[in-house]
C-alpha cells in the first residue's frame, strides 16, 4: 500500500538487508520500502492483538529546533500547545497552510536543550523548508537530524512488562502519552517514547542510526523468548483501521482541513492563542460542522476484495466521496478502511456503493 503523497525515490530503511535475510516481503509504506509480511500477516497479525510486535519504523525525520525562541517559534505554527512543554514531555501536532489545509502531522519532544519535531521522511525536503521559511526574526536554528537517528517500535499488550525487563527505568506507566526517558537496552543508549496505539501500549524507541541494526537483532532474539514477532505492514494496517487510526498520506493530508479529518480533538490547542491556519479552524468549529467528514467503512463484495485508495464512493447513483485506506481482515469475507463522505451519507449505517475492475460491492459507514 503506497501513501498518497508523491516523491521521486523510495527511502530505504537501515534494516533492509536484514528483513531480506529474514524472508520478508517489501512494499512501499510511507514512501518507505518497509516489510509487507514476514511470512504470514494473519499469524502477525495475531501476535501484535496477543503479545508484542517488534515493527520498523523507519519512515522518520527529525528536525531539532534549537536557541531561546524555540517554544515561541514552534507555538505561532502548530497546532498544539508547544510552548508548556517540559523536558520528558511531548504531544501531536499538525501543521496546516493558512486555508487550514495539513501540511504535516508533527510530534514534538521536549528536551533540555531543544526541541525534536519528528514527521514523515516523504515530506521531508518541503517540511524542513517550510518551517525554515517562517524563522524570520526568531532566535531560532533548525537542524535536519533524519540521518543520525533510526526508530523502532514495540506494540501489544505485553509490551509494557516486554521493555521493562530490557530498560529498568522504562516504566510506561508512570509515562503520559509522548513522554519520553533516555535509557539503555542492551547497552545501546536510546530514547523510549509512550506512543499508545489507540488502547494498545505501544513505544517508540529511539537511537543513532548506526545502533539500529544491532538492537533491531537482540530484540528479534527477546521476542522469541517472549512469543512475540516481528510485525510487517499488513498486518500493522488491519490492526490500525480496527482501531480508528487515520495515517497521514493515507487517510489525510494537503486536501483536507482538521475537522474533516476527525482530528480536531486529538491535535489541536483551541487555548494557546494564534497560529498558522488558526482563523479556518476556529470558523469551522463556531460552525460546528463541514461538509465532509472521515469516515470507517466495512466492505462487501465478490469477490473479497477490498477496494483500492481513490475509489469513488456513490449513493443513489451519485458520487458522495471516496476511499482513502483499505485492508482484509484475517479469517473474514468482509474488508474494513477509511474514507471521505458528504455529510449526509456520513452517519453510521449509511450504505455506500463502489464498484472496481474486479468487483461492485456495499460500503457501510460504521
Amino acid at each position: 500500500m503506497e501513501a498518497t503523497r508523491t516523491q521521486t525515490t523510495i527511502i530505504d530503511t537501515p534494516l533492509t538487508l536484514l528483513h531480506k535475510s529474514a524472508g520478508a516481503h517489501l512494499g512501499i509504506w510511507f514512501g518507505c520500502l518497509l516489510p509487507d509480511d514476514f511470512g504470514d500477516w494473519q499469524r502477525e497479525y495475531a501476535i501484535a492483538k496477543q503479545t508484542v510486535a517488534l515493527i520498523d519504523k523507519n519512515y522518520l525525520t527529525y528536525l531539532s529546533f534549537t536557541g531561546p525562541d524555540r517554544a515561541r517559534y514552534l507555538n505561532a505554527i502548530l497546532t498544539n500547545n508547544i510552548k508548556d512543554l517540559r523536558p520528558g514531555q511531548g504531544n501531536v501536532s499538525l501543521l496546516l497552510n493558512p486555508q487550514g489545509r495539513i501540511l504535516a502531522e508533527i510530534e514534538t519532544q521536549a528536551e533540555p536543550d531543544r526541541l525534536l519535531c519528528i514527521s514523515h521522511a516523504m515530506i521531508r525536503t518541503q517540511l524542513a523548508e517550510t518551517l525554515e521559511k517562517f524563522i524570520i526574526m526568531d532566535d531560532v536554528a533548525l537542524t535536519d537530524e533524519t540521518d543520525l537517528y533510526g526508530t523502532l517500535s514495540l506494540q501489544g499488550p505485553q509490551t509494557a512488562l516486554f521493555i521493562r525487563d530490557l530498560a529498568a527505568n522504562a516504566d510506561l506507566n508512570s509515562l503520559s502519552d509522548f513522554g519520553s526517558v533516555d535509557t539503555h537496552i542492551n547497552s545501546i543508549a536510546c530514547t523510549i517514547t509512550k506512543n499508545s496505539f489507540a488502547s494498545t501500549p505501544s513505544i517508540d524507541i529511539r537511537v543513532e542510526r548506526t545502533d539500529v541494526a544491532s538492537l533491531w537483532n537482540f530484540l528479534v532474539e527477546k521476542m522469541r523468548a517472549a512469543g512475540g514477532a516481528t510485525v510487517g505492514y499488513k498486518a500493522l494496517n488491519a490492526l490500525r483501521l480496527e482501531q480508528k487510526i487515520p495515517w497521514f498520506g493515507y487517510d489525510f493530508g494537503d486536501k483536507q482541513i482538521p475537522h474533516e479529518a476527525g482530528l480536531e480533538n486529538s491535535h489541536i490547542s483551541y487555548t494557546k492563542g494564534c497560529y498558522t491556519g488558526q482563523e479556518i479552524v476556529e470558523r469551522v468549529r463556531s460552525r460546528g460542522q463541514v461538509n465532509r467528514r472521515r469516515v470507517l467503512l466495512r466492505f462487501s463484495s465478490e469477490p473479497h476484495q477490498p477496494p483500492a485508495a481513490g475509489t469513488a464512493l456513490t449513493a443513489d447513483g451519485k458520487e458522495v466521496g471516496a476511499v482513502t485506506s483499505a485492508s482484509p481482515l484475517p479469517n473474514q469475507t468482509n474488508s474494513i478502511g477509511m474514507g471521505y463522505a458528504r455529510k449526509e451519507n456520513a452517519t453510521p449505517g449509511s450504505e455506500l456503493t463502489f464498484t472496481t475492475p474486479e468487483s461492485t460491492g456495499k460500503a457501510i459507514v460504521t
